[in-house]
């Protein structure tokens, strides 16, 4: 098994390669192993039509996404001999840290992590664990975008100010804003602040795929 038939194989099952590293003990909390950990997800648009035309996005029932991953990389996992891992069941695993060590991404000011090429338009759906420490390219050094960021417009550009820099998230203020009439912006189109990074504004989320994200959030 290379990285590249991983790679491969991911795409073929619609899912973007998310980086990959090889793991320490303390990466998994529930006592597991692994000699190498593939990342999983989206990256902005790309993968949503996969997603958008399956029986689970389509039949009406709780969680699609999750369903559609869990089905998918279960899947992937065994065509490739191992082992998956989800965000969304027990036990719960750290995908943050995971993340952070497979790709160069930073919490954000808004405090979801930040790539610097995709911007705040990507996410993780599992990841897989095989035995074997796979050959994998040099780690990608390239820092935090924020911190070359001087006019920080994600913090300023929010209608009722949920976000205060430093990850701080003001949850209630956004929920109750997106249920009012002057909320269908950021419904209909995703959170203004995520929106207004400079960096990565060609991988945002399309209408259909911004208000599934955003019904989700909701709650419907």
């Amino acid at each position: 098994m290379t990285l590249d038939e991983v790679k491969t194989a991911a795409q073929s099952a619609g899912l973007a390669f998310r980086g990959a590293f090889h793991p320490d003990a303390d990466d998994f909390p529930d006592g597991g192993t692994a000699g190498t950990l593939v990342m999983l997800g989206f990256i902005g648009g790309g993968e949503w039509s996969g997603f958008a035309g399956s029986s689970e996005y389509k039949d009406g029932k709780p969680h699609p996404l999750d369903r559609w991953s869990y089905r998918v990389i279960s899947g992937l996992s065994r065509d490739l001999g191992a082992k998956p891992y989800f965000p969304f069941t027990a036990p719960m695993m750290p995908f943050i840290r995971w993340a952070q060590k497979a790709e160069p991404v930073a919490p954000s000011e808004i405090g979801m992590l930040v790539h610097p090429d995709f911007g705040l338009w990507h996410a993780w759906r599992g990841a897989l664990g095989f035995d074997e420490k796979l050959d994998l390219p040099p780690r990608d050094p390239r820092p935090r975008p924020c911190d070359a960021c001087e006019e920080k417009p994600c913090l300023s550009v929010c209608p009722v100010n949920a976000f205060s820099g430093g990850g701080a998230y003001d949850v209630p203020a956004c929920g109750a804003h997106i249920r009012r009439p002057e909320g269908a912006d950021c419904m209909s189109l995703g959170c203004r602040a995520r929106r207004a990074c400079p960096v990565g504004k060609e991988y945002q989320y399309g209408p259909e795929q911004a208000l599934f994200h955003m019904k989700s959030f909701r709650g419907g």
